[in-house]
């Protein structure tokens, strides 16, 4: 008999990572029937990853309203879902990352006594509070998952520092290496978002939205990014998708709103997000997933957050973390734009995070542990790749 895998994922970031597992599992037809579902904890930009993957969920819980809070988001996953767990009655559940729906999908499985599976385990800044609510959400997943499936050797070794046992740990890599690549082999014009790129220009592509930049910090990175379009006026254009919260939206409209080289865009599918990265000559962001993905594609990023749950990259060197401080951001930034071997520094991309075969080693995990595979896969090893 088939065992049921469990999908579940309510926004972009985890539909992102978790795509190439459900692909991997669909190949698994003798052994894995998988069931898909979705909380809508983002919306739109939720569905565009489905639509670009064809994934199809059987389930979708439609939490979005407008304002949720956090306590929304949870109560409304605990209850809907449960009541689709003891409807289908999986073997496993797995959820991705540290999002609020993945913390109440594990709790909700585990008022079940589901087992569950945790992709992107082991992540760790050491403060609750950096980033909230994630930090907690991944180390209360952690209590509750019976599978640990780590990106990193550094997500390994915060797991084992724990006391989680080695045994129920495995180093995949990060899938969201296997999404970036597929995605990045795919023929795709920017021409089509309406973003007119100016080729003579070097391209800055920022990324803001995180609870913890809200306010002040926000306003300081709108001031370090109009000092950046002042100086450089000729020679960059700064494209920033703005995120649809309001708290984001209506800051960064009214500081950059009129800047003739900056250009507000709204919030792009995966696909061109991807393939805008792949254009830029630096990255600007505070997103978890662009510290992974731009490494390997060769572009030097610097981090406007305090503390970073991915440090692989900040030693390898291809990332900075700079904060919320507009003086450093302004000068990190100036000196990757104007210092030719400052910038080939970090530029030689090093992929610490992934080498595209991380879903097929989580599902040939959970295929030895249903009892259906001899043996387990190979752990993932970073190696350096340089990306031209």
């Amino acid at each position: 008999m088939k065992k049921k895998l469990m999908f579940v994922f309510g926004t972009r970031p985890e539909a992102i990572k978790m795509v190439p597992v459900i692909m991997a599992c669909q190949k698994q037809p003798d052994h894995l029937n998988p069931i898909i579902v979705v909380t809508g904890q983002h919306r739109q930009m939720l569905d565009q990853v489905l639509r670009l993957f064809a994934i199809k969920p059987k389930y979708d819980l439609e939490i979005m309203s407008d304002n949720q809070t956090l306590s929304d988001i949870v109560n409304r996953t605990l209850t809907g879902l449960t009541k689709i767990i003891e409807r289908e009655k999986p073997d496993m559940l797995l959820v991705q990352g540290d999002t609020s729906t993945a913390f109440a999908a594990g709790l909700a499985a585990f008022y079940q006594k589901v087992h569950i599976g945790h992709v992107e385990a082991g992540l760790r800044t050491f403060d609750k509070w950096q980033p909230y609510p994630e930090e907690i959400n991944r180390k209360l997943l952690t209590a509750l998952a019976d599978l640990h499936f780590a990106p990193t050797q550094t997500s390994v070794d915060n797991l084992v520092a724990e006391k989680v046992s080695r045994e129920t740990i495995f180093l995949t890599g990060n899938s969201v290496i296997d999404a970036l690549l597929m995605t990045a082999e795919m023929d795709y014009d920017l021409a089509k978002t309406g973003i007119q790129l100016d080729p003579t220009r070097k391209l800055v592509l920022v990324t803001c939205h995180r609870r913890e930049n809200l306010g002040p910090p926000l306003e300081n990175i709108c001031h370090a990014l109009l000092q950046l379009a002042q100086v450089h006026v000729a020679s960059i254009e700064i494209v920033l998708p703005v995120h649809r919260n309001p708290q984001v939206r209506d800051v960064i409209k009214k500081l950059l709103g009129k800047v003739a080289n900056i250009k507000l865009v709204e919030p792009l599918d995966y696909e061109p997000f991807v393939h805008l990265m792949k254009a830029a000559y630096i990255i600007l962001t505070d997103s978890g997933g662009v510290q992974e993905e731009a490494p390997a594609l060769g572009k030097p990023v610097l981090v406007m957050r305090e503390k970073t749950e991915r440090p692989e990259a900040v030693t390898a060197g291809t990332v900075k973390l700079v904060g919320a401080d507009d003086k450093l951001i302004f000068s990190e930034a100036n000196e990757l734009l104007t210092d030719r071997a400052a910038y080939d520094r970090m530029s030689q991309a090093v992929n610490p995070y992934g080498d595209g075969l991380a879903a097929e080693r989580i599902i040939r995990v959970i295929l030895y542990r249903f009892g259906r595979a001899n043996s387990k896969p190979a752990e993932f090893v970073a190696r350096k790749t340089v990306k031209q």
